[in-house]
């Protein structure tokens, strides 16, 4: 496994969100396993705005074991925003992303990075035996991994499971907002990395509630539908709304055409037939498609050349080197 001069071996992210119940199990979870590895590692938790005691639990965590790190952000942001916040702070050369619910394994971990050793880029944890309701939990997401796999071409049987390891070229390379933690393969299949998928434990939720609901099922559409388009036309957009606009142009032209024939040959008035309004509507709408196109070539343009906004706001950064920061 390369080693980076100026970080750890290994960085574990694991985004907490009013878990307060579990932290202590988790932390050591972690810490047997993690010990076990003889590599060198650092723990980074993200509190993403929790009101449950969370915060106070990691910030000791933080004081008290030199490689814990606890990030505080100002609100709750999202998941997405929470393992952005970790990533960016995470400095080895293999990051690994798991769950704060005790449903991940951290035993589990050492498998993930033998597939990194093994020379991919993304090993993903597949949640062979889940434990959670099948309506509500397991039915959406077969359905969502379906989806998401036909759609990107990058075909896992379990896109939600949290429990997967990147390298760390590889994960820093994606800006992560919105809703988009879980197409974090297929993002990453865009810049030719190698994924591959394991078999991982899940556990029941012994405490808290989950955070998940079927509600989110229109999201991960909508998202889906955002990662179809970036990948497909992410850097020429011009290409998608172009052609839908030239189609709409050339439809237009050709009513208006039917319509002199019309005239011509059967003496109808233009002003009788609704196609006219039809080809004028077409017409205006391929104009508008068109321009679209050159505006979205030119925000993608910017958004390559700016890449250096961040989708959350840290509160506070604690670490063994800096236990003097603002505690709970």
């Amino acid at each position: 496994m390369s080693t980076r001069s100026d970080g750890p071996d290994i960085s574990v992210v694991v985004p907490v969100y009013e878990e307060a119940e579990n932290i202590g199990s988790l932390y050591g979870a972690l810490n047997m396993h993690l010990e076990q590895l003889n590599q060198s590692y650092e723990v980074i938790l993200v509190d993403d705005g929790s009101k449950d005691g969370s915060w106070e639990q990691l910030h000791r965590l933080a004081v008290e074991h030199a490689h814990y790190t606890a990030i505080r952000l100002r609100r709750n942001f999202g998941q997405s925003a929470a393992l952005a916040a970790g990533i960016d702070h995470a400095r080895g050369a293999v990051i690994v992303l798991m769950d704060a619910d005790l449903q991940n394994d951290p035993a589990d971990i050492p498998k993930l990075l033998a597939g990194i050793q093994e020379g991919f880029d993304v090993v993903s944890g597949w949640r062979e035996k889940r434990q959670d309701a099948f309506l509500l939990r397991v039915l959406p997401s077969k359905v969502a991994n379906y989806l998401i796999s036909r759609v990107t071409g990058v075909h896992l049987r379990d896109y939600g499971c949290t429990l997967k390891a990147y390298r760390s070229e590889v994960l820093k390379s994606i800006r992560i907002y919105g809703e988009m933690h879980r197409f974090l393969p297929a993002l990453a299949d865009l810049s030719g990395a190698r994924i591959t998928e394991i078999p991982v434990q899940h556990h029941p939720r012994k405490y808290g509630r989950s955070k998940y609901g079927i509600n989110r099922i229109l999201k991960v559409l909508l998202d889906l539908l955002t990662v179809k388009f970036i990948s497909t036309f992410g850097t020429k957009p011009i290409h998608a709304f172009g052609c839908l606009g030239t189609v709409s142009l050339f439809l237009s032209f050709g009513l208006v055409l039917w319509l002199i024939y019309d005239k011509l040959f059967h003496g109808k008035y233009l002003i009788e037939s609704p196609l006219l309004l039809l080809a004028s509507l077409l017409f205006l709408v391929g104009i508008q498609l068109l321009a679209l196109g050159l505006v979205a070539e030119l925000a993608i343009r910017t958004w390559y050349e700016s890449q250096d906004k961040k989708v959350y706001y840290v509160h506070t950064v604690v670490s063994e080197a800096d236990p003097s920061a603002e505690g709970p």
